[in-house]
Order: structure tokens, then sequence, then C-alpha cells
């Protein structure tokens, strides 16, 4: 398992209104390198570093992410996911393929 992994996912609404599943470190640095210049703040720069420092060094991973996840809520993009989205659910449920027997 990857060490930079996050104890929870957060989840964000992109540009296109898709919801956009946030696992890593790793995501959450390319999310905030992607963020529009124009909309960037203090609360962005406070997220941008613990992420880079949680990154770089031994910055407490859930540190970067509270700090990412108040970022997203500052934002309004922050999405509260409470049931399972369709790439979560595991199995085919007997749709398309074969036969059921």
């Amino acid at each position: 398992m990857n060490d930079r992994m996050f104890d929870s996912p957060v989840f964000v609404k992109n540009g296109n209104s898709l919801i956009q599943e946030i696992g890593c470190i790793e995501d959450a640095l390319e999310f905030l390198y992607e963020w529009p210049k124009n909309r960037r703040g203090p609360i962005y720069e406070t997220a941008l570093r613990a992420c880079q420092c949680a990154f770089d060094s031994d910055y407490p991973l859930s540190a970067a992410r509270e700090a990412f996840c108040g970022f997203a809520k500052s934002a309004r993009i922050h999405e509260e996911v409470t049931t399972a989205l369709p790439w979560m659910v595991s199995g085919n449920r007997g749709q398309g393929g074969g036969a059921v027997a």
C-alpha cells in the first residue's frame, strides 16, 4: 500500500461538475497545481504548503489532508459522499454479459 495514501479520500467537484476522488498526496498536489491562479488565496497557499511538506518530508499526512479539505470547503468544491459512487460498486449485478442461472 502507498504510504502517501490518505486514510479516507476527499471528494471535490471539478470545473465540469464531475466529482473527483483525491485519495493521496500526489492527487492533492496535482489538483492544487491545476487550480486557476485567479482563484488562489491564503487558504489555497496553506493547503499547498501542507501538501508539499507532506510530500517532501515527514509532515503528517493527516494534517495535509485536513488542509486540503479545508481548502476544498472554502472554495465550495468539497463534496460529502454518503453513498457509493458508480465506480465504487463492485460486481456486475447481473447487467450485461451472459444469463444468470
